[in-house]
């Protein structure tokens, strides 16, 4: 049997504060399969976006080891995390992050400039990447000319450009409405069979939870399965959450 492509193994996050230590979780192990859409499910405060921060490389874990294929990026120096992250991680977050200042497809470029891509070049790829999430017609305006919704798309773009292996998501829809919130997920099963992701979503949002291959939900600074696992990643199924 293949080894899981991402391997985090005894790992642990503690903080500082005051004289004691605030331990998030200790010990936590998790394996996450090639082409798998797994999503992390919790109480707020449980964890899940440290977690995914670490699986990430934005943050480091206080002990414990987290691997990509055979690759460990916990011993990655800080330049080699930041280009690992470039080139391998699609990131989604609940907050845009777009640079008010410059247009949809100039924020959707940004990666690429940073890994030292040719504007021309950049510009075409992104401009494609707007097509494929709808936008294209959106490309030459402001983050504040966009709805909420657009805003997203543009970051699901961004993510996409750089054509990683892996997409984190962390509360991609919790900003949204009911029917923008609909779209956007369904936007992200289709990207992830299309490009063929690995994908780890944290959501409080079960509807959508239970569309992905498989649930773990964070409690008491453990991952419990939170329903069958599926024996072919990327399928989607639909199964009650217990």
């Amino acid at each position: 049997m293949p080894e899981p492509y991402i391997r985090a193994r005894g790992v642990t996050k503690t903080y500082r504060s005051g004289t004691s230590d605030l331990v998030v979780f200790e010990d936590l192990d998790l394996d996450v399969e090639r082409g798998e859409m797994l999503a992390l499910v919790g109480e707020s405060g449980a964890g899940k976006s440290t977690l995914l921060h670490l699986l990430g490389g934005l943050d480091s874990p206080s002990r414990g080891t987290i691997h990509y294929g055979s690759r460990e990026i916990t011993g990655l120096a800080p330049s080699e995390q930041s280009d690992f992250r470039n080139r391998e991680i699609g990131f989604v977050w609940q907050i845009h992050y777009l640079l008010p200042e410059f247009t949809a497809q100039e924020n959707v470029m940004m990666p690429l400039l940073i890994r030292g891509w040719a504007h021309a070049r950049a510009a075409a790829e992104s401009l494609a990447r707007l097509h494929e999430v709808g936008l294209g017609a959106r490309a030459s305006h402001r983050a504040g000319e966009l709805s909420g919704g657009e805003q997203q798309r543009v970051v699901l773009a961004r993510a996409l450009v750089g054509k990683p292996s892996v997409l984190l998501a962390d509360e991609p829809t919790g900003n949204l409405d009911f029917r923008t919130s609909e779209m956007i997920f369904q936007l992200l099963e289709d990207l992830h069979r299309t490009h063929r992701f690995t994908s780890v979503f944290v959501t409080h949002n079960l509807g959508f939870a239970r569309r992905c291959d498989r649930v773990l939900n964070l409690e008491k600074g453990g991952l419990v399965p939170e329903g069958p696992r599926n024996s072919q990643p990327g399928t989607n199924p639909e199964y009650p959450l217990k």
